[in-house]
């Protein structure tokens, strides 16, 4: 039997405080959203990260396609070329995404069809602590539009990011 007083919180709710309180836009029409590919890394098996985006940016009236975890690289761009995504989302828990993003960018720059399709990488893109702005500095060089690395600037600066691509005109 469950307590009264207990109340599970909503989807949103729990959204705005994992996002650190920043209200996020309710009730945008579904033509004002964008197409959305979010995906892991061949090598990361974690899931909950990928869940959440997902969760983030339906929230926020974007059609999500969440490709999951492991996901190979031919398959992330077969799915691109298919989709015509107007954003890539790849997320990084366990310690490897700067390598695998290394690799994943260029195949998918390496595709003609998504030379100019906006792709961001973030997470924990590396296992050896704080960076010094080097994997980052690699990482847009290598054809990445935005980097975010985890911690308490990366979400915020993700959700940025999106804001500005909210307020684009589509064409």
């Amino acid at each position: 039997m469950s307590d009264p007083k207990i109340r599970w919180p909503d989807t949103a709710s729990s959204l705005t405080f994992l996002t650190r309180g920043r209200a996020m836009p309710m009730g945008i029409s579904a033509r004002a959203g964008r197409d959305i590919v979010v995906s892991g890394t061949l090598s990361d098996a974690h899931t909950w990260n990928l869940v959440f985006l997902e969760l983030l940016l339906r929230e926020r009236g974007h059609r999500v396609t969440n490709l999951g975890s492991c996901v190979p690289d031919a398959l992330l761009v077969a799915e691109c070329r298919r989709r015509r995504p107007d954003l890539v989302v790849v997320s990084s828990v366990n310690g490897h995404g700067f390598q695998d993003g290394r690799r994943m960018i260029s195949e998918i720059r390496g595709c003609v069809d998504l030379e100019r399709t906006p792709v961001v990488i973030g997470g924990k893109l590396g296992i050896g602590g704080a960076d010094d702005g080097s994997r980052e500095t690699i990482l847009r060089a290598a054809g990445f539009n935005r980097v975010f690395e985890e911690g308490a600037t990366g979400l915020p600066e993700f959700l940025d990011y999106l804001e500005s691509l909210e307020s684009e005109v589509l064409l």
